[in-house]
């Protein structure tokens, strides 16, 4: 079983901030990826949200924690 977990963020920085969090937290095997997701018919790069994508490939990182952390930031978790 290969879960993803993708945690939304408002900005690069709040992404940059959760990636590094994350490795520390959760002792990551795989470094998180961030991921530039520009909203539907947007142009402007500040209406951007970042995507922290962590692998899960074992199934063992709690979902509640990954989403108190994004929003410690201002951002959420995605539903699988």
């Amino acid at each position: 079983m290969n879960l993803r977990h993708v945690l939304v963020l408002p900005d690069r920085d709040a992404a940059e901030e959760v990636a590094e969090e994350l490795a520390d937290r959760f002792a990551l095997t795989e470094e998180p990826q961030l991921v530039r997701d520009a909203l539907a018919g947007e142009d402007d790069a500040e209406d951007a949200q970042w995507l922290v994508v962590v692998e899960d490939p074992d199934g063992r990182y709690d979902r509640q924690a990954l989403d108190d952390l994004a929003d410690e930031h201002e951002g959420w978790l995605e539903a699988p």
